[in-house]
C-alpha cells in the first residue's frame, strides 16, 4: 500500500507540474502523446475506484504476479480501446482540464486505496484478486507509466526509486530470470517490457534472457 501511495502520488505531481506544450509531446507508448497517456491515466483511476467497490466472495484466481496477460508483441495503439483513448484525450482541449480530471480522480483513487483493506478480495477482468495484489499490479502500472511520461521529457522527475526496484523485482519474478547487475533498475523495466531494444552491449549481457524478451504486459 505504500509503494502503491508513493508511486501514484509522484506520477500525479509529475503531470500536475508539466508545462502546456509538453502535453504534445510523443511519449513512450507507441502511437501516444502525453497527453493521450494522462488520459489514460484519468481511465486507470476509475478502474481502481470501480474496482475496490467491487468486493467478491470467491478464492483469488490471480495475484500481482499472474494478474497481467503476458505477451511478446508490444502494443501498436491501433487497439480500439487506445484509439477510444486518443480520441477522447483531444476532446479535452486544454491540458489544464486533463490535470484537473486526474487530480480529482487520481486522489480519490488514492484515498480509497489507502481505506482498503488488503486482506479483502475484489473483482477486475473476471478474476479475483486480494485487494492487496491488485494494488500492487498498480505500482507496476504506475511506475511503467510514469517511465513512458518521462520519455521524452529529460527534465521531468522519474518513479520514486523503491518502487522501481520493486518492479524489477516482479518483472524477474514474471520472466523467470534475473537482469543482469549492470542494468539499472529502469532499464531492466524498459529493455524487459519492449519499450526499448537493448544496445548491443546489453544484449551481450542479457545472454540467453534475451531471446525471452520482450515480455509485453497487458
Amino acid at each position: 500500500m505504500d509503494l502503491f501511495s508513493r508511486s501514484w502520488t509522484a506520477l500525479r505531481t509529475a503531470v500536475a507540474e508539466l508545462p502546456d506544450e509538453a502535453f504534445a509531446q510523443p511519449s513512450g507508448c507507441a502511437g501516444w502523446l502525453v497527453r493521450d497517456l494522462v488520459c489514460h491515466l484519468v481511465i486507470d483511476a476509475q478502474d481502481v475506484l470501480i474496482t475496490l467497490a467491487t468486493p467478491a466472495d470467491a478464492e483469488p484466481t490471480r495475484d500481482a504476479l499472474t494478474y497481467w496477460d503476458v505477451t511478446a508483441t508490444p502494443p501498436t495503439g491501433e487497439d480500439p480501446l487506445d484509439a477510444l483513448t486518443v480520441r477522447l484525450a483531444a476532446a479535452y482541449e486544454e491540458p489544464w482540464l486533463l490535470k484537473f480530471h486526474l487530480d480529482d480522480l487520481g486522489s480519490a483513487a488514492g484515498r480509497a486505496a489507502g481505506l482498503a483493506d488488503t486482506a479483502a478480495r475484489v473483482s477486475t477482468r473476471d478474476e479475483v484478486l486480494t485487494t492487496g495484489d491488485y494494488l500492487t499490479t498498480y505500482v507496476m502500472e504506475w511506475t511503467l507509466h510514469h517511465l513512458d511520461l518521462i520519455a521524452h521529457l529529460p527534465g521531468v522527475a522519474g518513479p520514486p526509486v523503491e518502487g522501481l526496484a520493486r518492479c524489477r523485482e516482479m518483472l524477474e519474478e514474471i520472466v523467470g530470470a534475473a537482469f543482469p547487475a549492470s542494468f539499472s533498475d529502469a532499464d531492466a523495466l524498459l529493455v524487459g517490457t519492449g519499450r526499448r531494444g537493448p544496445t548491443d552491449a546489453e544484449k551481450s549481457a542479457l545472454g540467453g534472457l534475451a531471446a525471452k524478451l520482450p515480455v509485453v504486459l497487458g
